[in-house]
């Protein structure tokens, strides 16, 4: 088995008398394909949050390759190489998607505000590459078309990829997508379980908070249960599907 990269260990969290977490312990391997799934109010996103320095959490500790991630915000978790998506898509809606995913490169450029200010040539070389690297994402993900067209503009499934394109720029060891395929077709949903193992098969460790079951049980090496905040399950698709306790809260109904 593979090195481990993330490990939650009894993460726990709270607002007010609400546990939303409560003691969830994950293990991550490289190179997977991990899906967190449950149903609403479970508790995933809350875990994301936690995961990428939104929330901290009150009690229980990450690692990330062996490292204690202490106190972490969106900016530390980008720069040791997590990066998310979200539930509800969050573009620069007046920006084309060109400079959505330049945005999400600069998170990684070195000329600092003297560079900026000045437009050195180091500056200017630099802004050149991460041009390119965009341009290089927006092929990637399906929407070079759409380069210089306003991220408002884009048709939903687009917007969705364009946030994926913008959270690889930041050069991830660990991706983490919520609800990537909510409001996709068939057919747009397929395309995003192909990019997903593109994107797996480039070196990037993937977790998967996702409500399309199907799509968690086809694509996903290991699948984790939440259910009002506690892991119910951590197993191979095959065995989530078949134990009482998810189909349990899944009130009654099948996985398959």
């Amino acid at each position: 088995m593979k090195p481990v990269l993330l490990l939650a260990n009894a993460i726990a969290k709270r607002f007010g008398g609400v546990k939303a977490l409560n003691g969830v312990s994950l293990t991550i391997h490289e190179g997977e394909i991990y899906g967190l799934i449950g149903p609403n109010g479970a508790g995933k996103t809350t875990f994301f949050n936690v995961l990428t320095g939104l929330y901290h959490p009150d009690g229980g500790e990450l690692l990330f390759e062996g490292h204690k991630l202490k106190a972490s915000t969106p900016h530390v978790a980008t720069q040791r190489g997590i990066a998310r998506t979200f539930q509800n898509i969050r573009l620069f809606g007046n920006m084309t998607a060109i400079e959505n995913v330049m945005v999400g490169r600069h998170a990684r450029t070195r000329a600092g505000v003297f560079g900026g200010v000045l437009r050195t040539a180091r500056t200017r070389a630099e802004e050149a590459a991460i041009h390119d690297r965009a341009e290089e994402l927006l092929h990637y993900v399906g929407v070079a078309h759409r380069a210089n067209d306003m991220a408002k503009h884009l048709s939903y499934g687009d917007q969705r990829r364009l946030e994926i394109a913008r959270a690889l720029a930041t050069e991830p060891k660990l991706l983490a997508l919520d609800e990537p395929a909510a409001g996709m077709n068939g057919t747009e949903t397929e395309s995003l379980r192909r990019l997903i193992e593109s994107i797996r098969a480039d070196g990037t460790t993937v977790l998967l908070i996702e409500h399309d079951v199907k799509l968690v049980m086809g694509l996903c090496d290991r699948v984790a249960v939440l259910d009002y905040g506690e892991k119910i399950c951590e197993d191979v698709p095959a065995a989530v599907q078949k134990d009482p306790k998810v189909i349990e809260a899944y009130l009654g109904g099948s996985l398959a």
